[in-house]
């Protein structure tokens, strides 16, 4: 069985994530949703509600699971038996990051390849930090994240003025 872990802070999960899911799911006998505690970032959505909203949006894939986690993300990679990596690539300006990040991974595990995909290209310029801008400046995000999202988004957010 081959298992590929895909790891974000997905704060929120959108559509472009999604999408990246879906096409791994496509792949891999099983993929992890990993949701990281990333100490480098403030989260508008605590881990359970960023769980809580990708096991929702997810819901209808068979070989996917979601779950939170702390740590080096090679460590729990092995952890949960998974021999992949994936990360996503919007743009070329993603590429020198992702690529330093998948050679320490690899130089750390050498058991655990990285597998880049691109999001469909109508979702290419989709981020979670665009999305919680628009919606903080009261900006329509249906087209961005599902309905469950969007609701999160408006509970968390103040009424624009």
């Amino acid at each position: 069985m081959t298992i590929a872990i895909y790891p974000g802070t997905f704060d929120p999960i959108t559509y472009g994530h999604i999408d990246l899911v879906n096409r791994a799911a496509s792949l891999f006998d099983k993929v992890i949703v990993a949701i990281a505690i990333n100490p480098g970032k403030q989260p508008m959505f605590s881990l359970d509600e960023r769980v809580a909203l990708a096991r929702e949006t997810l819901q209808d894939l068979n070989n996917v699971e979601v779950r939170g986690f702390e740590g080096l993300l090679v460590n729990e990679a092995i952890s949960m038996g998974a021999n992949v990596i994936i990360r996503g690539l919007r743009a070329v300006s993603d590429f020198e990051y992702e690529l330093q990040l998948a050679t320490m991974n690899r130089r750390m595990q050498s058991k655990v390849e990285t597998l880049f995909l691109t999001p469909a290209e109508n979702l290419s310029f989709v981020s979670s930090s665009l999305v919680k801008e628009i919606a903080i400046l009261g900006g329509d995000v249906s087209e961005f994240v599902a309905p469950c999202v969007q609701a999160a988004l408006k509970a968390k957010l103040p009424e624009p003025k």
